[in-house]
């Protein structure tokens, strides 16, 4: 299958979410960002920057797909559009991934309870 004929197929595909969705096309680009997201983390259990790369990679794919439709159908969004897709698309991810970076993990061991020892190191000192 050619470049051609895969813009095709995706341009098809987004009309159809768009239309079965009745979304606009940045509230789409953010669920993307976050299913695919929540998908490697939660889904396939992946580390957070294979997450977040795969958000990335999904992201300029996508953009990558429209620009070649937007050259088969002859006109050729301006290029802050795409860029303006990208941000939607990964922005919450992002985040996501930043703030998961420093969250207190729940497999972290928790402080043992010495009870009366916890004390006695306290006197020692």
């Amino acid at each position: 299958m050619n470049t051609e004929a895969v813009s095709a197929v995706y341009q098809q595909l987004k009309i159809v979410v768009i239309d079965g969705s009745g979304l606009g096309k940045d509230a789409l680009h953010i669920y993307a960002g976050m299913a695919i997201y929540l998908a490697m983390r939660l889904g396939l259990r992946r580390p957070v920057w294979m997450a977040w790369i795969a958000v990335v990679i999904a992201a300029l794919a996508g953009e990558w797909l429209d620009i070649e439709g937007e050259y088969l159908r002859g006109r050729l969004a301006p290029e802050p559009g795409h860029w303006h897709d990208i941000w939607n698309t990964a922005f919450w991810p992002s985040v996501l991934a930043l703030v998961e970076r420093w969250w207190p993990r729940r497999d972290a061991a928790p402080t043992p309870d010495l009870g009366e020892n916890a004390e006695r190191g306290l006197e020692q000192a």
